[in-house]
């Protein structure tokens, strides 16, 4: 994957322009952007600026979840002549001085590979024997089917035991309760006579 991007008439003269160019030829991305950070000269900034563009196209060409700016380099780098200003400075004695102003193009293309084909690259190419041996292989083999999967029931088994002890207390408290009343008001008929006694004493 590859993408261009252009700088066209820059006013700088091409010579100044190569200088810092050559610093950054055939470097990633990344490394090319920290060198030119670190440039004191003024060709660094627009040299920036266009490299940042080229890797911003061929990001957005290929999209962001195959490609980053980390798997860019810089291909090419061209800096080319542009039409030249010719401006004049009158001196004394009736002369003139010749100025000229000279422009440059720049051209930068990256390349870089996405993350898809460097696996694909990486991965070892089959040969026709393991091929027809690995697609036997895989017709002789059964189908695997999952085995349902082994229920606890030990929660439920307390659950259980814990629901019938339960119901056997409330059975037993009823058949007690019933005994306690009859106990109560026997109670009750031999404490009558007792009180009665007192009151007649009294």
């Amino acid at each position: 994957m590859h993408a261009i991007a252009r700088t066209k008439y820059l006013r700088m003269s091409p010579k100044k322009v190569r200088h810092v160019a050559n610093l950054i030829k055939g470097k990633p991305v990344l490394e090319a952007l920290n060198i030119l950070n670190f440039t004191p000269n003024a060709a660094a900034q627009p040299l920036a600026k266009t490299l940042k563009a080229a890797a911003s196209n061929a990001i957005a060409n290929e999209g962001t979840s195959k490609l980053k700016a980390e798997d860019l380099a810089i291909k090419k780098i061209y800096i080319d002549e542009a039409p030249t200003m010719r401006r004049v400075r009158y001196q004394s004695m009736g002369r003139v001085f010749l100025l000229r102003k000279r422009m440059c193009h720049i051209t930068i293309e990256v390349e870089g590979e996405p993350e898809r084909e460097i696996a694909a690259r990486t991965a070892k190419p089959r040969t026709k024997k393991e091929g027809a041996e690995g697609e036997a292989d895989t017709a002789e083999q059964p189908k695997r089917t999952r085995k349902p999967a082994r229920k606890k029931a030990t929660g439920a088994k307390k659950t259980s035991k814990t629901g019938a002890k339960k119901k056997a207390v409330k059975k037993s408290a009823k058949s007690t309760g019933g005994t306690k009343k009859s106990a109560k008001s026997k109670t009750k008929g031999k404490a009558e006579p007792a009180e009665e006694k007192k009151k007649k004493k009294e």
